[in-house]
């Protein structure tokens, strides 16, 4: 049973744990939208969080718990607006 109300989702809080540049342990993380060496763009509780960097790969995922793991050389941590998507060939377009 849920306590806060949602439609069947509980808020994980959201937190982030960075070692050296090298390692980034997040909580909260919903689901993965895309991901490759230079980029990994993830759902979190607290909108969508794109890591960006080079030879990033994802050590750990658990969408049960929500916690998730990178690994690779991260240069920026960026956090966008909780706007809709754009669908259709041009959403994916200019994504």
């Amino acid at each position: 049973m849920n306590s806060n109300g949602d439609k069947g989702t509980i808020k994980i809080p959201h937190c982030i744990s960075m070692e050296d540049r090298n390692k980034i342990t997040l909580t909260g993380v919903n689901d993965v939208d895309s991901f490759d060496e230079e980029t990994v763009t993830v759902i979190t509780s607290e909108g969508e969080l794109s890591i960006k960097g080079s030879e990033l790969h994802i050590g750990k995922l658990s969408t049960d718990t929500g916690e998730m793991s990178i690994e690779g050389r991260i240069d920026a941590l960026i956090y966008t607006n909780d706007q809709p998507k754009q669908s259709g060939f041009f959403g994916r377009v200019f994504r």
